[in-house]
C-alpha cells in the first residue's frame, strides 16, 4: 500500500499543476486570448494560431524550449531545434522567398511614386529607435525593437537574431505579428483622423496594365540595386526577389507553387510555434517586454500616420489625384494593410476601389523594411 501510495505521489509531483507559477498561468491565459482572437476573430490565424500554440505549450512544458546544454542527455527540447532556424535567419528568409512568389509587384511597376509612401511609412521605425533609446535600451536592441514599426515579423526575428539580441527576440516578435494582426483595429482610427471624408472619396485613375518583360526584370534589377547598395539586405530582398522571379517568368511552375504553399505553410508552423516558445514566463513578464509592446504600437502609429500625410502631400502636389488613404498600406504587413486602405475608402464611398493603389505602398513597405533593416546591419558592421 506504501508503495502504491509513493507511486502515485510521484506521479501527481509529475504533473504541471505542481510545477507551474502564476506566470505561467498567467501566459496561458494570454495565450488562450490570442487563440479566440485567430479562431473567432480571425485575425491572421496562419500566424496568430501556431504563436498562440508555442506559448502555450512553453508555458506548460519549459523543457520543450531546453538548449542542448541545458540538458543532461545532450538532447534539446522539440521548439529549442526550431528555434535554431529563427536564430541563424534561415525561416525569416524563406518566409520572403514564399512572399515574392506570392506577390504581384505589378501595382508598384505601374505606379513608381509608390515607393515614396512605402519609404514614408518606415518613419516609425526610426521614431521607436530613438524612443528604444531615450528608454534604456543599448544600440542593437533599440535598432532591433524598432523594426516592428514596419508591422514585418520576419525582419524583426532576422534583425534580432543578427544583432544577436536573442534575448528580446520572444517579445519583439509576438509584438510585430500582434500588431500584424490588428492592422484592421488599429489603423482605421488613424487614417480617418488625419484625413477629410472629402480625401476619403478621392477616386484614383485606373493603373496602367504592366507588361511580362517589365514583371520579370523588376526583381532582377531591384536586386542588382538595392544589394549593391546594402549588401547585408541580400538574404532577405534577395529571396523576396527570388520569389517574385519564379512566379513571373512563368517556366518554373512547380517552384512557384512549392515556394508559395507547401514550403511557405512548413515555414510558418516552424517559425509560428518557435517564436511563441520564446514567451515563457520568466522571458516575457518583466518591464522590458512592456516597454517593447507599447514602442512597437507607437512606432506603427507614427508609421501610419507618416504613410498617410506623405499620401496627403502627393494628394495636394497630383492635385487631387492620390488619395491619402493608400499611404496607410505603406507598412509591411501584406495584403491586411492594402485592404484596410480599400475598407476605409469604400466606406466613405462604396464605388471607390483603392485596393490595388494601396498594393503598390505595400509591397514596397515590404521592400523598405528590409531595406531599413540591412542600414542597422551596417551601420554596426553585422553581416
Amino acid at each position: 500500500m506504501e508503495y502504491i501510495l509513493e507511486t502515485f505521489s510521484n506521479l501527481m509531483h509529475q504533473t504541471a499543476f505542481f510545477n507551474l507559477s502564476i506566470g505561467n498561468y498567467v501566459m496561458i491565459a494570454v495565450a488562450c486570448g490570442f487563440l479566440y482572437l485567430a479562431i473567432k476573430k480571425e485575425y491572421e490565424p496562419l500566424l496568430l494560431v501556431p504563436i498562440s500554440f508555442g506559448m502555450l505549450l512553453v508555458n506548460i512544458y519549459p523543457d520543450i524550449m531546453m538548449s542542448i546544454e541545458e540538458s543532461s542527455n545532450g538532447v534539446g527540447g522539440l521548439l529549442h531545434y526550431f528555434y535554431l532556424l529563427d536564430e541563424w535567419s534561415i525561416l525569416p528568409s524563406l518566409i520572403f522567398l514564399g512572399v515574392g512568389a506570392m506577390t504581384d509587384f505589378g501595382p508598384l511597376i505601374a505606379n513608381p511614386k509608390s515607393f515614396l509612401l512605402g519609404a514614408a511609412a518606415q518613419f516609425g521605425i526610426f521614431a521607436a529607435y530613438l524612443g528604444a533609446m531615450m528608454l534604456g535600451f543599448n544600440d542593437k536592441a533599440a535598432a532591433a525593437i524598432s523594426i516592428i514599426g514596419g508591422a514585418d515579423g520576419p525582419t524583426s526575428i532576422f534583425l534580432a537574431g543578427k544583432l544577436g539580441q536573442t534575448a528580446i527576440m520572444g517579445p519583439i516578435a509576438v509584438a510585430a505579428y500582434s500588431y500584424m494582426s490588428l492592422v484592421p483595429i488599429i489603423q482605421p482610427p488613424i487614417m480617418k483622423l488625419l484625413t477629410t471624408e472629402k480625401e476619403r472619396k478621392i477616386k484614383m485613375e485606373q493603373l496602367r496594365p504592366v507588361s511580362k518583360l517589365e514583371k520579370i526584370l523588376f526583381p532582377i534589377i531591384v536586386t542588382i540595386i538595392v544589394c549593391c547598395i546594402l549588401p547585408t539586405t541580400a538574404p532577405l530582398v534577395g529571396m523576396l526577389m527570388l520569389g517574385n522571379l519564379f512566379k513571373e517568368s512563368g517556366v518554373v511552375r512547380q517552384l512557384t507553387e512549392t515556394a508559395s504553399n507547401a514550403l511557405m505553410y512548413i515555414v510558418v508552423i516552424l517559425l509560428g510555434t518557435s517564436v511563441g516558445a520564446t514567451t515563457s514566463a520568466e522571458a516575457f513578464l518583466n518591464w522590458d517586454t512592456i516597454k517593447i509592446v507599447v514602442l512597437g504600437l507607437v512606432a506603427f502609429a507614427f508609421g501610419t500616420a507618416a504613410g498617410v500625410l506623405f499620401g496627403k502631400i502627393m494628394c495636394v502636389a497630383t492635385k487631387g489625384k492620390v488619395n491619402p488613404l493608400i499611404g496607410s498600406a505603406g507598412v509591411s504587413a501584406v495584403p491586411m494593410a492594402a485592404r484596410v486602405s480599400q475598407k476605409v475608402g469604400a466606406e466613405a464611398d462604396p464605388t471607390n476601389f483603392l485596393l490595388m493603389h494601396a498594393m503598390g505602398p505595400n509591397v514596397a513597405g515590404v521592400i523598405g523594411t528590409a531595406v531599413a533593416a540591412g542600414t542597422f546591419m551596417a551601420i554596426f558592421g553585422v553581416m
